[in-house]
């Protein structure tokens, strides 16, 4: 079974939205055991949407078409889906009053133009799942089939989930499991994981089952996914919680969580499941790393707040230097906040002989500090998203230790 992707919309080819769209597709696909060899970019043109859905059809199973369902005018996919299959578009009644009640519930008045998305292709039937007002689209063409789903992200997972995924899987007649886990690193790079997994993958490959892939993602770190392919779930869990254990054994401390866990959440969690709370003093992060601790701790029960200050107190004396200014405001944070642990992230100027980038990080937990000291790449922005990491890497340690 081959699935091609494609990507409808005007503004993916100007680089005004990022198609992430494909991407998270593509990973589904990958994990389904479906081939995806093509992903395509279309604006919104009749005849040039047309032709790259006919192409994909000629060279593929299955199409997924994402994007263009919306009520404007500039919304084609159906229109376009309509040509390609032969045949007209027929308004949906039921679609049609279930648009009206969601406008009607929400004391919102309802523009005409929304109908639109109520004409579905003859021989097409709309996809259960439907977010939004916009109905994704299951279109039959001979053996082969077109899906149709919404470009909103939010939207377009729950229908690829819900519907598209498993009506590939009945289509392809295999009724294995296939399952994965992702096992978070940070402080490793992609190149010494490959080298301190090497062994270990020839052994995999010898297996066959299951397999292992990287995928380096910036400031979250590197990612370490093992995928398996079963006859049941519970033979799919055992397997993925054997290579768990077994790459756990193997990478030590740089694996920080699995699949969906963030750095800041594994941390909050570890504060509270020791009955700890934190405050932070933030220099060249600017509030970041409190922004994402309350993102998750809305009540700010265990993040109980943060300083923003400059690296250098204008008011403190002149020679202190950056390590022990980490020092200082950390435990400053700390007591500020009545917190347990005080968090700091100063970095060091260039006329205190550190290089670009030199950042000193202190946790201070039970009167003693923590310290680290690293160089942050990129630019500014970038420097600023690796010290946050960097900081909770560093409290994450010293809650394990």
């Amino acid at each position: 079974m081959r699935c091609e992707v494609v990507a409808i919309g005007t503004e993916l080819l100007l680089g005004v939205i990022v198609d992430s769209n494909s991407s998270w597709i593509g990973e589904q696909l990958a994990l389904a055991g479906i081939d995806s060899l093509y992903q395509t970019k279309v604006g919104d043109n009749f005849g040039r949407m047309e032709a790259v859905i006919r192409q994909a059809l000629e060279r593929s199973d299955a199409v997924i078409c994402c994007g263009g369902l919306g009520p404007t005018q500039d919304d084609i996919t159906r229109d376009v889906i309509a040509k390609v299959m032969g045949v007209e578009l027929r308004r949906d009644d039921a679609i049609a009053s279930d648009i009206r009640h969601r406008f009607e519930v929400r004391g919102r008045t309802m523009s005409a133009n929304n109908l639109r998305q109520a004409d579905i292709p003859v021989g097409a039937h709309p996809i259960p799942e439907m977010p939004g007002t916009a109905p994704g689209l299951v279109c039959p063409i001979g053996e082969k089939v077109i899906y149709c789903v919404p470009g909103v992200p939010s939207e377009m997972k729950e229908m690829v989930a819900g519907t598209v995924l498993p009506d590939l899987r009945r289509r392809m007649g295999v009724s294995a499991v296939i399952r994965s886990r992702t096992l978070r690193t940070w402080g490793l790079s992609e190149s010494g994981i490959d080298e301190m997994l090497t062994e270990r993958m020839a052994e995999l490959d010898r297996l066959g089952n299951p397999t292992i892939a990287f995928n380096a993602s910036g400031i979250e770190g590197i990612k370490v996914r093992v995928t398996a392919k079963c006859d049941d779930e519970e033979t799919a869990t055992r397997i993925l919680d054997a290579e768990e254990k077994i790459l756990r054994a193997i990478l030590g401390e740089a694996v920080f969580g699995i699949d969906d866990e963030s750095m800041e959440l594994v941390v909050l969690n570890a504060l509270r499941e020791q009955g700890l709370t934190i405050a932070v003093s933030e220099s060249i992060t600017g509030g970041i790393l409190a922004s994402r601790m309350t993102a998750i701790d809305m009540a700010m029960t265990t993040f109980k707040g943060g300083l923003i200050r400059p690296d250098r107190d204008p008011l403190a004396p002149p020679d202190i230097p950056p390590e022990a200014r980490s020092v200082r405001d950390a435990t400053a944070a700390r007591d500020a906040f009545n917190a347990d642990i005080g968090l700091a992230v100063v970095a060091a100027d260039r006329d205190e002989g550190a290089r670009p980038g030199t950042v000193f990080i202190t946790a201070v937990f039970r009167d003693t500090p923590h310290a680290d000291m690293t160089v942050l790449p990129g630019d500014r922005r970038r420097m600023r998203e690796y010290g946050v990491i960097s900081a909770l890497n560093l409290l994450r340690k010293t809650l394990s230790a």
